[in-house]
């Protein structure tokens, strides 16, 4: 079973390198995080990190980054978290989301970092987090609890 060091084992990650193409080529179909300029900066078996550069068309009207967008950094973070431990003839998708904004999303950079807590065979409990870099600091700006379900 492969997984990173100082990580838990989580099950359905045999053939990493296969289930890591599978969600990379998900990522790259998502329309929505190409519209915003969301990028995926790392996956690894239960644990996804996506990164999201600011512009002022993602802002709200007082110049922080709207909510949609931290929420669909958080969500998606999350939802390939749940992907890299799924069979490999499943997707999954959100059935429930709560999200807390903890601080106004603004820096130079948005860091969305999701984790499995616990996989289950037809629901995935994953955690997200939402962070600010501006100036070498981040700043925690959201968090996430997402349920996720497989489906083939």
């Amino acid at each position: 079973m492969c997984q990173r060091p100082g990580s838990r084992r989580l099950p359905g990650v045999d053939g990493w390198p296969e289930t890591e193409g599978r969600v990379r080529a998900s990522f790259a179909r998502q329309g929505l995080m190409a519209h915003i300029g969301a990028r995926l900066v790392s996956v690894y078996p239960g644990e996804c990190a996506i990164a999201c550069a600011p512009r002022s068309e993602l802002s709200q009207q007082h110049g922080y980054v709207h909510a949609g967008v931290v929420a669909a950094i958080a969500d998606s973070a999350a939802g390939y978290a749940a992907m890299s431990v799924a069979p490999a003839d499943s997707e999954v998708l959100t059935v429930e989301f709560k999200l807390n904004l903890l601080a106004p999303a603004a820096g130079e950079l948005l860091m969305a970092r999701g984790r499995v807590v616990r996989a289950g065979r037809t629901l995935t409990v994953c955690e997200s987090t939402v962070g600010a870099l501006r100036d070498g600091e981040e700043t925690q700006c959201a968090i996430a609890l997402v349920t996720m379900m497989h489906r083939s």
